[in-house]
């Protein structure tokens, strides 16, 4: 029998594709779920539990958490990077690294196929071929849900069929949980205006009150959360549960697919959206003007190839390169308030902070120039718009 590595999450459409798989096209399945962050031990054990009842020949959880981090995370924190200035990219960013890795184990254990369970409406069916047919032109891709065209309650009673019983009320909702955040789809993202329910999301909003939180960045990396030393990976999921209590980071996201129509998703990706928002203050602090210009461009783009299934592209290590260097000088302390349902960055302290008080104090004194200096500076600015006027006279105007 020819083997077949299916990237496996456990969830309804994956599940169908072991049973389809080995059922229909008579192939050795091999699972394989790539947590990029996403699962405890007892969930993965779980997973593996049920890829193995389902019929899968082998199974593997592969840990690709802190290369999600080093390689992707990261770049996209140092640009600030929001899809439409809403969604972190907590999903689709996190699809390349799992198709790399699915890559990596068929060439491993020579199988002939790869499968994913996507379907043909969305990004990630894009994500996982594209990565494929770069890294490993030579295996074939196969992909049920989508070549089938099977809505989900098809799915469940083909399972039914064949022995395998699944919750129509889990189905309701898919859900993807990484490292840097949840997206939530369901009967009400289909629409414009549908609002998902409080059961919808993973974590619940239990917390109560308000309460502050610090982290510190060391060259743009989160490095320390309320005054403790700490890795990136380990923060950000203490950040993540800490305020996902509060139900903070909590969005839906409306945006453009690489396929050309509308997408909505709801998420929670508090960590993510914290993280984010915190560094945007202290880069304002500690780069200059045309820096964060710059970064801005760099920082939105790099969002956008990625989310675009680009990150192969060798342009994507170039901009990863100034987005770097960018970082020299950003460390320091930020503060945040969590309360239910939001949080706000109250303030920072860093030893490179450009807005110090030797140079002036906005508003109130200055000590780097004089009042003649500044009238002789407004005279040169102003002259080209001087200029402007006296040619082009109000009376001349239409």
């Amino acid at each position: 029998m020819k083997k077949v590595v299916l990237a496996f999450s456990g969830g309804l459409d994956t599940s169908f594709c072991v049973q389809y798989l080995k059922n229909e096209r008579g192939l050795e399945v091999h699972t394989a779920l790539v947590d990029t962050g996403g699962f405890d031990e007892a969930e993965l054990a779980d997973i593996e539990k049920r890829a193995i009842d389902l019929g899968a020949a082998t199974h593997v959880n592969i840990d690709r958490a802190q290369e999600f981090y080093e390689k992707g995370i990261r770049y996209m924190l140092f640009g600030n990077s929001l899809r439409q200035n809403t969604y972190p990219l907590s999903v689709s960013s996190e699809r390349i690294f799992q198709a790399l890795a699915i890559v990596e184990y068929a060439r491993e254990i020579g199988a002939s196929y790869v499968a994913h369970g996507s379907t043909g409406a969305g990004n990630d069916q894009v994500r996982f071929d594209l990565v494929f047919q770069v890294m490993a032109p030579e295996i074939e891709i196969i992909t049920p849900i989508r070549e089938l065209r099977l809505a989900r309650h098809e799915e469940i009673d083909y399972l039914a069929r064949h022995g395998f019983s699944f919750s129509r009320e889990k189905a309701k909702y898919s859900i993807n949980r990484g490292l840097w955040g949840t997206s939530v789809g369901g009967a009400e993202t289909l629409v414009s205006d549908g609002v998902l329910p409080e059961s919808a999301y993973p974590a619940a909003a239990a917390a109560e009150g308000s309460e502050t939180v610090t982290v510190r960045f060391e060259r743009g990396e989160p490095r320390g959360l309320n005054g403790s030393d700490m890795q990136p990976v380990a923060l950000i999921r203490e950040l993540e549960r800490i305020a996902a209590a509060y139900g903070a980071g909590r969005d839906t996201h409306v945006g453009d697919t690489i396929i050309g129509i509308k997408g909505r998703v709801g998420f929670q990706a508090a960590a993510a959206l914290i993280l984010i928002n915190a560094h945007r203050l202290l880069e304002k602090h500690v780069l200059t003007k045309w820096q964060q210009y710059w970064k801005d461009q760099i920082g939105n783009w790099y969002g956008m190839m990625m989310h675009e299934a680009q990150y192969l592209d060798p342009v994507m290590r170039d901009m990863e390169a100034y987005l770097e260097s960018s970082q020299r000088y950003v460390s320091g302390e930020v503060d945040i308030v969590l309360r239910p349902y939001r949080f706000n960055v109250t303030g920072c302290r860093s030893e490179h902070d450009l807005m110090s008080s030797k140079f002036g104090e906005y508003g109130e004194i200055n000590k780097a120039f004089t009042g003649d200096d500044v009238k002789g500076f407004t005279r040169i600015l102003s002259n080209q718009t001087k200029i402007y006027y006296a040619v082009n006279s109000p009376e001349k105007q239409d």
